[in-house]
């Protein structure tokens, strides 16, 4: 099992094994270099740990764990959560500052305990095998090695990753295989498994304007704590402000940035102006189409589950260029969600006078373009044809429930995303409708798509990925703004980017969000790509699950100037995905 995700972390591997109970861990040695080995032991030999992540605030909480008369014999993080869990109990979680997994072994009391922190920006996977085994990984593929594990296909996943393009809740593509959501922790105790949610990240507005100043104090102070490290961290730069205002505050002694030869997608020319203007190194990797299209397979196994984020191959380049010469980078992944940068959030406050006219004729209308191809006219009537929390269930919605229908071999109607998005749209009754769709990404797409590809695919090349957005502090000051600093018909981020209007050239602070451009749209249309996915679509795991006809009228339709190349590299992800784990 530690065999299978050692790529993960190469600097030696540990194990526990006594009764009923094995650990295993591989170290990627960041904190503590000689003395961060594990699985680490408390000081009387009962409790046993082993531990994914970085704790920002460790030396902190050593401080005041010692002065409690505790007794520390390593200066890494990890020997805080034994110390921690003896004091505090259930009541460290909410002390930590930073991204964590990890399992915790009570040899006396025979319990295990596992929690995940409150975004979810490190996984957690278990399994209850059909003789009573439990299992738990940060990589589903460690299982395959078990004796006890059955490898079996979750087709029930595939309708909800249709419609999102990752795979959403606690469920995954692996009967019986679950994720431990973020924010929640797991007792095995007396042959049961028992998950609580031990911390939920809410919006709530208030009415005063938070000063851009403030808002970068606070920035500031997680960009140093996300340095802390005896390694080099260095960072990524694209040409948005989220990675920009993460250089500027930290200013790494070197960045990373991918490029594309074609120009409407390459972000390099803006990324390395703001990096000669701050005085960082920058390196920059292009990718080729063939490249690309090469690394699918290995983008689609390091996942574990199908992912149709084309952004992730982008980042397991970037990723395996900065591992040549780093173990940690900085990114700015989670700014979107916390100070509304997505485009979709400003929907409510365009066309408002659409929204006025009467439900049942809006209604009537979407149903009707419903019946169209799809198009930026069609799309706007089918989304405003029904309310926003009918709708909307993340910022990048694939198909809809009359698509799936038409493409899927057999779909019973089952797989409709609002099962999941019910309680969270139900929690946030009152609330502005950013704020709403803020909740709805923060427990869904947040942890499903953003912060999953960057754990695996920063993983995948033994190099750690931090995200200073990502931190309980900023997201105290984040959650209270006012609903008029996130979004309006012409902006997003609005306060984020006043306060980096202080550091960072205006160009930088104002530029329009891209989301990690990458040209799939162009390459569909283009040999020998073309043929690939035409290839994937004629195999017989296409005919298993989909209807060949049409999945081949959608390339054709994208061929002869239709716009569908999401919902193809959708389709052709889940294909590549399915021949890396349940091909013959």
């Amino acid at each position: 099992m530690l065999a299978r995700i050692a790529h993960r972390v190469p600097d030696g591997q540990g194990t526990f094994v006594e009764g009923p109970a094995a650990l295993g861990h591989c170290r990627l040695a960041i904190i503590d270099l000689a003395g961060g080995a594990q699985p680490l032991y408390s000081e009387d030999k009962n409790l046993v740990i082993v531990f994914n992540g970085e704790i920002y605030n460790y030396k902190a909480l050593t401080a005041e764990l010692t002065a409690l008369g505790h007794c520390f014999a390593t200066r890494t993080d990890t020997e805080v959560l034994l110390h921690g869990w003896e004091q505090w109990g259930r009541e460290l979680l909410p002390r930590l500052r930073g991204m964590f997994a990890f399992a915790l072994w009570d040899r006396r009391a025979g319990t295990l305990f596992c929690a995940r922190d409150m975004f979810g920006i490190k996984p957690l996977y278990y399994c209850r095998c059909a003789d009573g085994t439990l299992l738990f990984a940060s990589e589903i593929k460690a299982f395959l090695d078990h004796p006890s594990f059955e490898k079996r296909l979750n087709a029930a996943q595939l309708p909800l990753y249709l419609s999102c393009q990752y795979s959403p809740g606690r469920d995954t593509f692996f009967a019986g295989v679950e994720k431990l959501l973020p924010g929640h922790f797991l007792i095995f105790s007396d042959g049961i498994v028992r998950t609580t949610r031990w911390v939920q990240p809410a919006f709530l507005p208030g009415e005063t304007p938070v000063p851009p100043s403030e808002l970068e104090a606070v920035l500031q102070d997680s960009a140093a704590a996300h340095k802390v490290a005896d390694v080099e961290v260095a960072g990524y730069l694209s040409g948005g402000v989220d990675s920009a205002y993460i250089t500027a505050l930290a200013r790494p002694g070197r960045t990373y940035t991918i490029s594309y030869a074609e120009p409407r997608y390459d972000e390099s020319f803006p990324a390395r102006a703001l990096a000669r203007s701050l005085g960082v190194r920058n390196r920059v990797r292009r990718i080729s189409p063939g490249e690309f299209w090469d690394a699918v397979p290995a983008v689609q196994y390091h996942m574990d589950e199908p992912l149709a984020d084309a952004a992730a191959v982008a980042l397991y380049f970037l990723n395996r260029e900065a591992a040549r010469e780093v173990k940690v980078c900085l990114s700015g992944e989670g700014a979107d969600e916390l100070f509304g940068g997505y485009n979709i959030y400003r929907d409510p406050f365009t066309a408002q006078w659409y929204d006025r006219l009467p439900p049942w004729l809006r209604g009537g209308l979407g149903a009707a373009a419903g019946l169209l191809p799809p198009g930026p006219g069609v799309n706007f009537l089918v989304r405003r044809g029904c309310p926003l929390e009918e709708r909307y269930f993340g910022p990048t919605a694939l198909m809809t429930e009359r698509e799936k229908r038409r493409l899927l071999a057999d779909y019973e109607g089952d797989g409709d995303p609002m099962f999941l998005t019910e309680a969270l749209w139900d929690s946030t009754e009152g609330l502005d409708p950013v704020s709403r769709m803020q909740q709805v990404d923060i427990n869904l797409w947040l942890a499903g798509d953003i912060l999953l590809k960057a754990d695996k695919m920063s993983m995948a090349h033994s190099l750690e990925l931090r995200v200073p957005f990502l931190d309980k502090e900023v997201f105290a000051l984040a959650a209270a703004l006012p609903a008029a600093a996130k979004a309006d018909a012409r902006m997003t981020k609005i306060a984020l980017r006043q306060a980096a209007a202080h550091t960072l050239p205006p160009a930088s602070a104002a530029r329009k969000k891209l989301g990690f451009p990458v040209p799939v749209r162009d390459w569909l249309r283009q040999e020998p790509y073309t043929s690939r996915v035409r290839s994937a679509f004629a195999r017989p795991a296409a005919a298993q699950f989909f209807r060949p006809q049409v999945l081949h009228s959608m390339l054709n339709r994208h061929l002869h100037g239709g716009d569908c190349w999401r919902q193809i590299w959708c389709v052709y992800s889940f294909l590549i995905w399915y021949e890396q784990f349940f091909g013959a």
